[in-house]
């Protein structure tokens, strides 16, 4: 009798701990959806009190890694899964599912003083490759370009070692920083140095330069034709249910896409 009594009451508390678990929602990976997602958590669990979610950045690919080891439910990536990634998911037992939740743009970022307005792509790439060394070189001062660029976990350097160049190895004089919030506070603290981050970062501490003379904007993002733009996702470990589900389908409704706007990215529609 006692013993039934003990199991009886072993089965309550594994039911009531499932129930709190059920209720938790973890998010993690790209600090350059932190933002949508952050804002968007704060959103729905106002909606859903029940539900808490936890939302932490590290980058798009210790996002995709947890999502591949199944401790967390969604991964925010600044890029597509890679096939090695789809890959280990698979043979872990889940296939990761894709949500495109935004649009952004990788704007080149200078300190607000210097007068370079406008890059190409060549130039770029030729700058982070360290065969263009001086701002004279682009347009501005006779000074040496100090060059700030991500560390290879993150999203936003692999679409940028893509888009610009081109995956070229970067130079070994590059300050390599860990987030879209470092690259500001480092750019806006160094009158020589030249960045990169997506647009829902920018602010008046960093200017922005316009590619091959397109701005990056909403309009020239979603026609096509700023060279350097991207979706930003969120995955799932398989297709969503629960809660994952109905974040998933908050992010994509018509508050989530204007949550999107407010946090200075481009919505979908």
């Amino acid at each position: 009798m006692r013993k039934s009594a003990i199991a009886m009451a072993i089965a309550a508390t594994l039911s009531l701990t499932g129930s709190a678990f059920a209720n938790n929602l973890v998010l993690n990976g790209s600090t350059t959806v932190l933002p949508i997602a952050q804002s968007a958590a704060e959103k729905f669990m106002e909606a859903n009190p029940d539900v808490s979610v936890t939302v932490s950045g590290g980058g798009s690919g210790n996002g995709i890694k947890a999502i591949i080891d199944g401790t967390t439910d969604v991964a925010n990536a600044s890029r597509f899964i890679k096939n090695s990634e789809v890959k280990a998911a698979v043979e872990n037992g889940a296939y990761p599912v894709p949500f495109a939740v935004a649009m952004d743009a990788l704007l080149p970022v200078v300190h607000p003083s210097n007068p370079v307005k406008d890059i190409s792509i060549d130039q770029l790439c030729k700058i982070y490759k360290g065969e263009i060394t001086n701002w004279k070189e682009v347009g501005g001062e006779n000074a040496r370009i100090a060059v700030v660029g991500r560390d290879t976990s993150s999203g936003t350097y692999e679409v940028w070692d893509e888009k610009v160049m081109h995956k070229e190895r970067v130079t070994p004089r590059a300050l390599v920083v860990a987030s879209n919030g470092a690259m500001v506070q480092t750019v806006a603290k160094n009158k020589l140095a030249l960045g990169y981050i997506g647009v829902g970062y920018v602010d008046d501490s960093v200017k922005t330069l316009s590619v091959e003379g397109i701005e990056g904007n909403m309009k020239t993002v979603l026609d096509g034709q700023f060279p350097v733009s991207r979706y930003l996702y969120m995955f799932t470990r398989g297709w969503p249910e629960g809660n994952a589900l109905k974040f998933i389908n908050f992010v994509l409704s018509d508050a989530g896409q204007e949550i999107v706007g407010k946090t200075g990215y481009i919505p979908l529609r």
